[in-house]
């Protein structure tokens, strides 16, 4: 019972990218209910840019909500390719949306002219929708990142490519990265895509300087929150805001600036964007994914998710152990760019470099590196610098391929 009680009582260290979370929760009414008429509406033609939603349904019976700015600020139509934005853990689609449009990728991108299309995975809250479970159902949120890779980023990908008829580009953050990189590896979706651009990319996650991620993983937080029966890992729940004013108590845990202690120090984050941040984010997902993340982090490696026992492994795999994401064998010729941080907690740069040296044998001419030393694990979205940081070479890239 004690270690129960202990695993309860440091849980939610595990909820992050939210600065100074608990004061503002205090202070800040989040508006839970404002933007139920969806993105386009709340955050994309309040800009005065035009938006679609649309749906797309997964073979495991998941909808997901798909955003579509196919026009810049000027109201011209697209005449560039199609572009699939994917956000990170904890975070929906609004994520390429909270900065002023000069700032936000997907703004940029359509004034650019490209045809702009920005995914939102299961558990989120405008892709709760299913064909026979609802989000009150245990089972509903039974999946990893794994069921990310094998379902969700087909699906919206080829929805895309048959909307548009088009080859896409991708950009995917964090998460986004991951689930790539597992789908590439594993040869999927290369048909469909023209490249891959990769920001705070993870495959590997043994060596994050996080303190407090790396103690949610080792003291196995999420595995006692699944044991407890909680399958939904909701960042916004009562049970997460009380867990989170307790720990903020004990004199050891840095409160103060949580996104800091899980991203690292962001050098160019505006902190007068916290409370829109807040109004919107962090979403909820599966405490399983939870678990494959930390997984990740203990073993030092890329691979399916572990069901804990060899007898396990073998009902869902026909072997004692997960089978391996085989970063060596994404194809040397996709054009990849991946944009990284020197500060950057969660994305560190040795996992980075261990990465990068499964793909030694890529083409230079299709791989690009984008590095900035000040840079944390946040700044690649949310930075007031990251259009010229970032952006500018991103789409010199896009123009290339």
């Amino acid at each position: 019972m004690a270690l129960m009680r202990k695993l309860i009582t440091t849980s939610l260290v595990v909820i992050f990218f939210v600065s100074s979370v608990s004061a503002a929760k205090n202070k800040l009414q989040i508006l839970s209910d404002q933007n139920d008429d969806g993105i386009c509406i709340s955050m994309v033609e309040t800009q005065g840019y035009g938006c679609e939603e649309h749906k797309v349904t997964t073979e495991d019976g998941y909808i997901l909500s798909l955003q579509r700015i196919p026009k810049g600020i000027s109201g011209k139509a697209a005449t560039k390719p199609p572009v699939l934005l994917q956000h990170g853990l904890l975070m929906d689609g609004i994520t390429w949306l909270l900065n002023p449009p000069d700032q936000s990728l997907a703004f940029i991108l359509a004034d650019e002219g490209y045809d702009v299309w920005i995914a939102n995975t299961r558990g989120t809250k405008y892709s709760q929708g299913h064909t026979s479970l609802s989000p009150q159902d245990p089972e509903y949120w039974e999946w990893s990142w794994d069921e990310l890779v094998d379902f969700d980023l087909p699906a919206t990908l080829k929805y895309v490519h048959d909307q548009t008829g088009q080859k896409l580009h991708y950009v995917g953050h964090s998460l986004g990265t991951l689930i790539a990189l597992a789908a590439i590896s594993q040869n999927k979706l290369i048909d469909m895509l023209r490249s891959a651009a990769l920001l705070s990319p993870i495959a590997y996650l043994g060596q994050l300087r996080s303190p407090l991620a790396k103690s949610a993983s080792k003291d196995f937080i999420a595995e006692g929150l699944y044991w407890l029966g909680i399958h939904e890992f909701d960042p916004r729940g009562d049970a997460v805001v009380k867990l989170l004013q307790k720990i903020c108590q004990d004199p050891g845990n840095n409160c103060s600036d949580l996104m800091t202690s899980f991203t690292g120090p962001n050098c160019c984050v505006n902190s007068s964007r916290t409370d829109i941040f807040l109004e919107h984010e962090p979403q909820a997902t599966a405490t399983k994914n939870m678990i494959h993340i930390a997984q990740m982090t203990r073993k030092g490696t890329i691979e399916k998710y572990d069901f804990g026992s060899e007898e396990e492994n073998n009902k869902h795999y026909g072997q004692p152990n997960p089978p391996e994401y085989i970063m060596a064998n994404i194809p040397n010729n996709i054009p990849l760019f991946f944009g990284y941080g020197g500060a950057d907690y969660l994305s560190d740069v040795n996992d980075v470099k261990t990465l990068l040296n499964k793909l030694q044998g890529h083409n230079p001419d299709k791989l690009v590196l984008q590095y900035r030393e000040d840079y944390a694990h946040a700044d690649f979205v949310f930075g007031i610098n990251t259009k010229q940081v970032v952006y500018d070479p991103l789409m010199a890239f896009f123009k290339l391929n």
